[in-house]
């Protein structure tokens, strides 16, 4: 039902909406929307991906991208600028600190909840109709938005009317930006701001502010979005370039980096890393991860065929799967002759 028609907006400009150049509304049914062309796209790939392998949210995943991404209240609840207020000190018994730090563990785990990792939306390009009539009537595009206020905004049916008199369906960027008009989103602008820019990103990864910019890029864009994607993975490849790891650690962007990195193959950084920060289990995570998404290696067979674990586990992996092998072996090796000290103290 487009009852809110006449609440439409033209692209350039105000201008008084003119009913002759919607001449065949009423030939249109809902069905010639494709309305399942819309709340169909990156789920269904999802789907034929995960016949092969465990999708993102899969449970068992979720469960490895958590446990690595670890529990730091100190940097979970770090201080944000904001208006100062004078400080709250309160007198508590044993057992009311240990509520107060369960309530505070159980919010932390609410933070760290992971942000989707979708397949790129397939592009929308349906026209509807040809109306040489109106060719040249208007110098302006008009878009038609309905705005009911119940229909969710993937089935909400925006059109554009162009001035050689095509009608065609809306791009996901018209889309995201009149969604955004008529139901404004609270950190969200109309236009991306420059700072997404390919140009303008290197600035902001010099002052390591990767953590802040993938916030606002969730703020910002659809998770399924080109941009959302783009931004995403030219700041995990900065991080993978530059070994900035910790920097995403205990935040909840950390577990979709790890997923990012292992569909590539591309963990030798980030297995040294947790290597040299004694977070064997992690690194044990992090091989585990690798092996359900790759299960054709030859260190997942080996691991299978041999019920290996934890230091053996990585043994394995290390010597088939890495590309800097040598470097990731003194570094097992130097943890190894530290377990002992760290063990007696």
């Amino acid at each position: 039902m487009m009852a809110a028609l006449g609440a439409s907006r033209c692209l350039q400009g105000r201008r008084p909406l003119v009913v002759s150049l919607f001449p065949r509304w009423s030939r249109l049914s809902r069905a010639a929307w494709g309305r399942r062309e819309l709340c169909q796209g990156p789920e269904a790939d999802e789907n034929k991906s995960s016949i092969t392998k465990p999708s993102f949210m899969d449970e068992r995943v979720q469960s490895l991208l958590y446990k690595m991404t670890g529990l730091n209240l100190q940097k979970v609840f770090k201080p944000i600028k904001q208006e100062l207020e004078p400080p709250k000190y309160k007198l508590m018994t044993e057992l009311q600190l240990e509520e107060a730090t369960r309530n505070a563990v159980e919010k932390a785990r609410e933070r760290l909840e992971m942000p989707p990792v979708l397949s790129e939306r397939d592009p929308i390009n349906d026209v509807l109709s040809e109306d040489k009539i109106l060719d040249g009537a208007e110098p302006y595009k008009y878009v038609f938005t309905d705005i009911t206020y119940d229909t969710p905004h993937r089935e909400r049916f925006i059109v554009v009317r162009e001035t050689n008199g095509l009608l065609r369906k809306a791009t996901w960027e018209e889309r995201d930006r009149m969604i955004q008009i008529f139901f404004p989103r609270e950190g969200r602008e109309i236009a991306p701001p420059p700072l997404f820019k390919d140009e303008n990103l290197m600035t902001v990864f010099h002052q390591d502010r990767h953590e802040e910019l993938l916030n606002r890029c969730l703020m910002q864009f659809e998770p399924d979005s080109l941009d959302y994607i783009r931004v995403h993975h030219r700041i995990y490849e900065d991080i993978d370039k530059h070994a900035k790891y910790n920097l995403l650690r205990s935040t909840r962007h950390f577990g979709g980096m790890v997923w990012y990195l292992v569909n590539r193959k591309r963990t030798d950084g980030l297995l040294m890393d947790m290597i040299q920060r004694d977070l064997l289990d992690d690194a044990t995570s992090l091989v585990t991860l690798y092996h359900m998404l790759h299960p054709d290696c030859q260190s997942a067979r080996e691991a299978q065929e041999h019920d290996l674990k934890e230091l053996d586990l990585i043994k394995a992996f290390v010597k088939t799967e890495v590309q800097r092998a040598g470097y990731i072996e003194l570094a097992l090796q130097a943890y190894q002759e530290n377990l002992p000290q760290s063990e007696a103290s």
